[in-house]
């Protein structure tokens, strides 16, 4: 991992997030004094950013109003993948739209999910770095960061079969998993047994 991009500080200095006050030491968003009147956008930091907008109608005391919730989306996005690392450098980052990813978005979707770098950086929640750019977590050091392709590792005794899969998928897992176990694979589980 590279480095930890601090969404919030980037909102705060783009206008999209307003505080009622400035903070000079570091801080969870949690215990920031948000001005939620004035505030567009706030993010989550983790392994990658997801980032809430404040919709009339939707949150408490929404800003956006819904006929322009795809124009401000769009224009935050944009703005989030033309981030340079701290040399200028264009950092490769990825914005999605959840629904572009996910057949269906259940509970408290964010608004757009955010890979800094291809996932090289990370993204930190905290307020009060007054900078965009670390090289810390929200608790320290951190020289890793998650892949979205992740990897998954079977060693079957009994099979010849060796190498590298290609084209497997998240969902399955579970019915290998089962599968090997000898327990039935339920008829409407999702994925495939891996041979």
């Amino acid at each position: 991992m590279d480095g930890g991009i601090c969404i919030n500080e980037w909102l705060i200095k783009e206008g999209y997030l307003k505080l009622h006050e400035s903070h000079k030491e570091v801080m969870p968003f949690s215990k920031a004094k948000i001005d939620w009147t004035k505030t567009i956008a706030w993010g989550e930091g983790g392994y990658y950013a997801r980032l809430f907008m404040n919709v009339k109608g939707r949150e408490p005391q929404g800003v956006i109003d819904p006929k322009d919730y795809e124009r401000v989306r769009e224009e935050i996005g944009a703005k989030l993948e033309a981030i340079p690392d701290e040399n200028n450098r264009p950092l490769g980052t990825k914005v999605i739209k959840p629904e572009q990813l996910y057949r269906a978005c259940r509970r408290i979707a964010p608004d757009l999910i955010i890979y800094f770098g291809d996932l090289f950086w990370r993204s930190v929640g905290s307020i009060g770095l007054n900078s965009i750019y670390t090289y810390e977590n929200d608790i320290g050091p951190d020289d890793a960061n998650h892949d979205y392709h992740g990897i998954f590792v079977l060693n079957d005794p009994q099979s010849r079969s060796r190498g590298r899969r290609e084209g497997l998928q998240l969902m399955d897992v579970a019915p290998t998993v089962l599968e090997k176990f000898g327990v039935q694979v339920p008829q409407d589980m999702r994925g495939k047994i891996i041979d």
